[in-house]
């Protein structure tokens, strides 16, 4: 159970706004003037009122190559055989027709968790893992893995 996110179902939330015995009655904690204490107040993350904004102040170091970063989805053989038939290919189009992949990945790798029983057409696929290409080859079921 995770302990910040636990709350109490007994207790009542506290009511705004409801008279100044109440503790937050009148500016209801909001404090007296500016814009924070009007509705339809919300700021963005890092805003400082005007202020040139921290992040903005520090420099930019080092070097990130997320821009070029390929992503690469893994399928298990547990779910190509759960979700192909015999004699389909497994291809990238297949995989994404089925929802196994997304649809901005770069390239698609076929893991090895999983037994491999049907009798499909042939895989032509991005990557495959050693134990995957051993149970694929032992199954008698063709593979080309593209450069």
């Amino acid at each position: 159970m995770i302990l910040d996110r636990l709350s109490n179902p007994n207790k009542r939330s506290k009511r705004i706004g409801r008279g100044a015995s109440s503790g937050v009655g009148k500016t209801c904690g909001r404090g007296n003037k500016g814009y924070s204490s009007r509705s339809g107040s919300n700021s963005r993350i890092g805003y400082e009122g005007g202020q040139m904004r921290l992040f903005m102040k520090l420099p930019q170091r080092g070097f990130t190559r997320g821009r070029w970063e390929k992503t690469v989805d893994a399928v298990n053989l547990s779910w190509i055989e759960r979700y192909f038939s015999d004699g389909e290919l497994v291809t990238r189009e297949t995989l994404r027709a089925k929802g196994l992949i997304t649809n901005n990945c770069h390239a698609v790798k076929i893991l090895g968790n999983g037994e491999l029983t049907k009798k499909l057409a042939g895989f032509e696929v991005d990557a495959v893992s050693a134990s995957a290409k051993q149970k694929i080859e032992n199954a008698g079921i063709p593979l080309t893995v593209r450069a």
